[in-house]
């Protein structure tokens, strides 16, 4: 039995080899991945029973979708089957001045066509200790939405911990923004953890403060004691996590990130990485906090989990983070000193 579902769509990526541009390339890598499959495969290698949530075409690709999941222990039995196809992604990957490059073939998707009908949320999420999504599974369209809210308020009723990120894809919010985040705030009132900050709360939520332009402004007033407490206090959140990324190129970043609370503010490690690949270093995070509150560690010391979890994931080609908790926890006791801002 899963003690830990989460929700979302997953694709197939397709990547030129050797950070080679699409102009170029006469063949492309394949990869399968998504926020919240990625986030399952980890939680997964970290040693967690978990469950997956999502809609795939009924077809040899469906198939291969289940078995990447299945060989890194993801239990695959609330998967649904239906609709025309996976959806895909390009992903050309940068390197030093040259940034990563997507380009998005998910229109009419598996799970961009379900609907709440397609899922059986009262059986899987009974007896579960965490339910997680994203703000890309509801910005898919409003069937997706309400199926999303759907499994939330079984989940909290069953008494799960429900961890969102807001994850904004600018290529989901060209049209009917306004009634995206109407529909994805009010699934907040749901959620205990939220990943993201002020940016992403304007982009997701509509998120204002009449003191900060949080979309065009500078991003540090956006990850602030100030701003990050102001959105935990509004939305009720117990936590709200934000990694911290100073990018030197698209090769190399400082990587560090914060977790507020209605009390305090805690700035983590920071790790110099040099990125083979950068998709799903925010999923790999977000599973590396996951495990630390789940296993019992104090904020600090999953936060820090968390930020040693995505520094790995940097180094590895593909979206799913294939690392132990033995590899992550050499890392996080090394390098980095975090500290307390109040």
């Amino acid at each position: 039995m899963a003690e830990i579902v989460t929700m979302g769509e997953i694709m197939l990526r397709l990547s030129p080899p050797e950070h080679q541009r699409f102009i170029q390339a006469t063949s492309f890598d394949i990869n399968y991945g998504g926020s919240e499959g990625n986030i399952a495969v980890c939680l997964s290698n970290y040693g967690h029973n978990v469950g997956y949530i999502t809609k795939l075409p009924k077809n040899e690709i469906g198939e291969c979708v289940i078995a990447t999941l299945q060989k890194y222990g993801v239990d695959c039995s609330a998967i649904t089957r239906g609709g025309n196809r996976l959806g895909i992604y390009f992903l050309e990957n940068g390197s030093s001045v040259r940034p990563s490059s997507v380009i998005y073939d998910r229109a009419g998707s598996s799970m961009a066509e379900s609907t709440v009908d397609d899922f059986d949320f009262e059986t899987t999420l009974k007896d579960i200790k965490w339910f997680h999504t994203s703000g890309i599974t509801p910005a898919l369209n409003k069937k997706v939405a309400e199926a999303t809210k759907k499994a939330m308020i079984i989940a909290k009723k069953n008494g799960a911990i429900i961890s969102f990120d807001l994850n904004y894809r600018a290529k989901l919010w060209i049209k009917d923004i306004d009634e995206k985040q109407r529909l994805i705030a009010d699934m907040m009132q749901y959620v205990d953890i939220c990943f993201g900050n002020a940016r992403d709360a304007a982009l997701v939520l509509g998120y204002k403060d009449e003191n900060f332009d949080f979309i065009n402004g500078d991003y540090s007033i956006c990850v602030n004691e100030e701003n990050m407490q102001k959105i935990i206090k509004k939305y009720n959140f117990k936590y709200l996590v934000s990694s911290l990324r100073e990018s030197i190129s698209a090769s190399d970043n400082y990587y560090s990130a914060v977790v507020a609370t209605k009390e305090d503010v805690y700035i983590g490690k920071k790790f110099l990485v040099h990125i083979t690949d950068r998709v799903g270093s925010g999923d790999a995070f977000a599973a590396g906090f996951i495990h630390g509150l789940i296993t019992g560690k104090s904020k600090e010391e999953a936060l820090n989990f968390a930020i040693a979890s995505s520094a790995i994931k940097h180094t590895i080609p593909g979206d799913l983070n294939f690392t132990t908790i033995e590899e992550v926890e050499k890392l996080s006791d090394s390098n980095g000193e975090g500290r307390v801002v109040r």
